[in-house]
């Protein structure tokens, strides 16, 4: 029988595997480093992309502000009586003579003794009333007249009397929308009353003074959807 000789190449073949593994790992290693790189690469391309489609597109974040939003005021108006002139030249408070000059007589008169109002203009610091004190009627509209002195307390627009307010007519014509211009906050709180003699008209307050001094408000009445009267109101 004969013996098959081997090699002796153990030693040459145990050379040739260690160089093999160590060639197998070195690329393995290098293929990893690679797969890495090109993995971070890739990434980077996206969010580099991501960015600008954030920044380009039409609703774009780069769009948003942030920080305190302005707040809306929502304080009722104030129909400050220094501001107005009563059919463009006679302020709130004026004298007898002037109420001649500029409206004529008054069409009637009352006492106010006779209508036993429950407030008055000019009442004295110890709530008397001058006897003599007294409504004036001019075109619907009324005024309080003591000692001379005379103030507006009620506007009747229907007749013709108008006032401006910053540099605005208001009278008959004005409409309720454009009263909201004006006065967006009063107007948002439009309410009813039943007003004798006048049937349900609207109504909106006022505010007497920006500080909130007065007790009082002005009444703005509409009717069939125009401005109908004004009045100065202060509780008993």
């Amino acid at each position: 029988m004969n013996k098959i000789k081997c090699k002796p190449a153990s030693v040459l073949s145990s050379n040739a595997w260690s160089i093999y593994l160590l060639s197998g790992m070195l690329c393995l290693l290098i293929f990893s480093c690679g797969g890495d790189a090109d993995q971070a690469f890739e990434a980077a391309a996206q969010k580099r992309n991501r960015a600008v489609q954030v920044s380009d597109g039409p609703k774009s974040q780069t769009l948003k502000i942030s920080g305190n939003k302005a707040k809306r005021d929502t304080a009722i108006e104030v129909l400050d009586e220094k501001e107005i002139r009563f059919n463009g030249r006679l302020k709130r408070y004026f004298s007898y003579s002037e109420f001649r000059s500029v409206l004529g007589e008054p069409d009637s008169t009352k006492l106010l003794s006779d209508e036993e109002p429950c407030t008055n203009i000019f009442q004295e610091a110890d709530g008397s009333v001058d006897p003599d004190a007294r409504y004036l009627y001019k075109n619907g509209s009324r005024f309080e007249c003591s000692r001379g002195k005379v103030a507006i307390d009620e506007v009747r627009f229907s007749d013709g009397d108008f006032i401006v307010f910053h540099k605005l007519t208001l009278n008959k014509y004005t409409t309720l929308a454009e009263l909201k211009s004006l006065f967006p906050n009063a107007t948002e709180h439009v309410g009813d009353m039943d007003v004798a003699g006048e049937g349900v008209v609207q109504v909106v307050q006022l505010r007497e003074d920006k500080d909130n001094i007065s007790e009082g408000h002005v009444n703005i009445f509409i009717k069939n959807g125009k401005l109908y009267s004004l009045h100065w109101w202060f509780p008993c």
